[in-house]
């Protein structure tokens, strides 16, 4: 980060929209973290474009990827590169820059920042530190896939990337088996045959998935079907390019059993009276409370 005039900054606060000339207006000092397109640069919002372009700093993973969407936008800010091997040297520097009473504006690649990125420590600290924290809300891979793999999505769960060793993946895919919710990982294409031959046999061959690849971009591809008709897919071709989102339904509900159902009546007629333990029985299982209510008589009277 360099020093700069006031008329310098001044002179590079704006954006372009369509040969339009629209300018920033200077932020409060904050640190703000800013969603960028995932793919197509389109997707960029205005909000995120007058913080990119109003902030005191600009700080970024690559400056080189980042500098391709300030281009588009005609945006002048000159970002600072932050990412997992600077962490230690360039957070600092961010910081002071927070207690200089500037704004600081922080992207990722590509995304949401602090998605599977370094910037939580950063947001961290400057939250720890008493800074306001101010996300500027856009693109993210995870509910990009979600939204377009059909499958439920009113529990979600994102995992992040996955191990890259066999063991240690089907091992994460152990601990989500029973989990009650989407499940949303990142992969990557030379791994995601293997990937899905292990969820296939850790998670369930009918468990439905989306292997969602290339979002937002030129060849973007959703291949939906279960695990074991998308690892089938996959080993046969292998030569998969693109960044992957991997969604996995939910475990479908296991339809109760006779002894499930006993074991249910059996409980509650311990502390309930018959008709309301039929009643509660009834909203558990789904099944009739007449049915019910007369199971548990026949239960009783075959206990004596």
């Amino acid at each position: 980060m360099t020093e700069e005039t006031t008329a310098e900054t001044g002179a590079r606060r704006g954006f372009r929209l369509h040969n339009i000339a629209v300018p920033a207006r200077p932020l409060e000092p904050a640190l703000y973290l800013v969603a960028t397109p995932i793919g197509n640069l389109g997707d960029i919002t205005l909000r995120a474009l007058e913080t990119l372009a109003g902030a005191d700093v600009l700080a970024c993973e690559d400056t080189r990827v980042t500098r391709v969407l300030l281009d588009r936008y005609g945006i002048q800010n000159r970002p600072f590169a932050y990412h997992e091997h600077n962490a230690d040297e360039a957070g600092p520097r961010l910081l002071q820059a927070l207690e200089a009473g500037k704004s600081v504006a922080l992207v990722s690649d590509a995304g949401t920042p602090l998605v599977s990125d370094p910037g939580y420590r950063l947001a961290q600290q400057a939250i720890e530190m008493g800074y306001r924290v101010i996300p500027i809300p856009g693109a993210s891979a995870p509910l990009a896939a979600l939204v377009g793999s059909g499958l439920p999505n009113d529990a979600f769960l994102f995992a992040g990337f996955l191990p890259t060793k066999d063991k240690a993946r089907r091992d994460r895919f152990a601990e989500f088996v029973a989990a009650p919710a989407t499940l949303i990982f990142f992969e990557s294409p030379h791994r995601i045959g293997a990937t899905l031959l292990a969820a296939a046999d850790v998670l369930g061959a009918e468990r439905e998935a989306s292997v969602c690849r290339e979002l937002t971009k030129t060849y973007e591809e959703f291949r939906r079907g279960t695990l074991a008709e998308l690892a089938a897919h996959y080993e046969e071709h292998d030569n998969v390019k693109g960044e992957i989102v991997l969604v996995i339904g939910p475990p479908k509900e296991r339809p109760a059993t006779e002894a499930d159902v006993d074991a249910v009546l059996a409980d509650l007629s311990k502390d309930l009276p018959t008709a309301k333990a039929a009643t509660e029985a009834a909203r558990l299982t789904g099944l009739p409370r007449k049915v019910l209510y007369q199971k548990l008589l026949d239960m009783k009277a075959a206990d004596g």
